[in-house]
């Protein structure tokens, strides 16, 4: 099996459960109440640092160049997103993050200490497309509903316009790891719980 092959059918595998995103279609009309912006805002302070530093993490653990240069570029990506959050709401040092919120980038943290790198990849990249959908539905719906502009957007449009080589750098990754003989049938249980926790984000914020 290709590493296209392999991140098509994992995302085959996770397309039923993609539409279990209970915020997106309050927001896209206009139903979410306004606070839940900040409520985002404040839960991805927390979420972006520690990601960030997984990325790192993953980048320095990988031992095929295209894996680290992925989880490298990823990172680099969290620190530019992490710039973009006060223009939607500024970092509120009394908010209490939510368990259900938090559950992914702790889980995220596990893959960083403990997951092959290689395989990494096919867990996130294959949940990618889905929430890329999901930023973009809730940029077009912010600024259509609730008058945000494209500053306070920014973020979110950040993540909903995925960078031209993304694709390519994920399946040269994938690659690497498949040749080096590193990929084995885990992804498919990384992948999964990625969406689960994901999915738990968002419906902890409704």
């Amino acid at each position: 099996m290709t590493a296209e092959d392999l991140i098509e059918s994992v995302q085959a595998e996770l397309a039923p459960r993609d539409d279990d995103n209970r915020l997106v279609p309050l927001v896209s009309s206009g139903e979410a109440p306004r606070e839940v912006f900040a409520r985002l805002a404040a839960e991805e302070y927390h979420i972006v640092r520690s990601d960030w530093r997984s990325c790192l993490t993953l980048a320095a653990r990988a031992e095929q160049p295209e894996v680290r240069d992925w989880f490298a570029g990823l990172a680099a990506g969290e620190q530019l997103a992490l710039g973009k959050l006060p223009a939607l709401a500024a970092e509120d040092e009394r908010y209490e993050p939510q368990a259900g919120c938090q559950a992914y980038p702790s889980y995220f943290a596990w893959l960083a200490l403990n997951a092959e790198p290689a395989e990494v990849v096919v867990g996130l990249y294959a949940n990618f497309a889905a929430w890329g959908r999901y930023c973009a539905a809730l940029a077009e719906a912010m600024r259509r509903h609730y008058g945000y502009d494209d500053e306070a957007c920014a973020f979110l449009d950040f993540f909903a316009t995925p960078p031209p080589d993304g694709h390519a750098q994920a399946v040269a990754a994938v690659q690497a790891g498949l040749d080096a003989g590193v990929v084995t049938g885990k992804v498919r249980r990384y992948a999964r719980l990625v969406q689960s926790y994901e999915l738990m984000f968002w419906n902890n914020l409704v």
